[in-house]
């Protein structure tokens, strides 16, 4: 019964990680392969659209003094940091760096873009948020979690090569 368990939960935590990273492709794919994003001022558009639309103060300077006038190198990080973390999730290889990668890259988007107001309720901070909150939380437990255990390159290669961990091994 608990290795029935434990597969269904690596099945779930594996389709997460599949969707997620398939979900950061489709993010990447537009912004690798066009030049629109990375050097026709896309990325330039939403950093200031986020110091407009409500960045938080402490992000502000941030943004101004280090993202804006670096904006086409870090328009190519973000592009291609975003297609290692879909390739790494959809393959299963290098999960946890490209999670916590993940999980920072949402942090810093959610501090630059939902700001609610220095009135607002301590509860409407985190429903201005949640556009990129619940991905940070499935970043995070992809950090924590073992979702390479089924449905991954790594897990084919470990049987393949006969160094495979037992599914009741955590």
């Amino acid at each position: 019964m608990r290795s029935m368990i434990v597969d269904r939960n690596a099945h779930a935590l594996a389709t997460l990680r599949i969707c997620v990273g398939v979900l950061f492709l489709i993010f990447a794919q537009y912004k690798v392969f066009g030049s629109q994003f990375t050097l026709g001022g896309g990325f330039q558009f939403w950093i200031n659209r986020f110091l407009t639309d409500g960045a938080y103060p402490f992000m502000v300077p941030v943004l101004q003094k280090f993202v804006l006038p670096h904006a086409t190198y870090i328009a190519f990080l973000v592009a291609y940091g975003e297609l290692a973390i879909g390739l790494a999730l959809v393959t299963g290889i290098l999960v946890r760096p490209a999670s916590i990668c993940g999980a920072i890259y949402m942090l810093t988007l959610l501090f630059s873009a939902n700001y609610p107001g220095p009135h607002a309720a301590f509860w409407q901070y985190f429903g201005a948020s949640l556009e990129h909150l619940v991905l940070a939380f499935c970043f995070g437990v992809l950090a924590l979690g073992d979702s390479t255990q089924v449905l991954s390159l790594r897990h084919y290669l470990r049987r393949r090569l006969g160094t495979a961990k037992p599914p009741n091994s955590l």
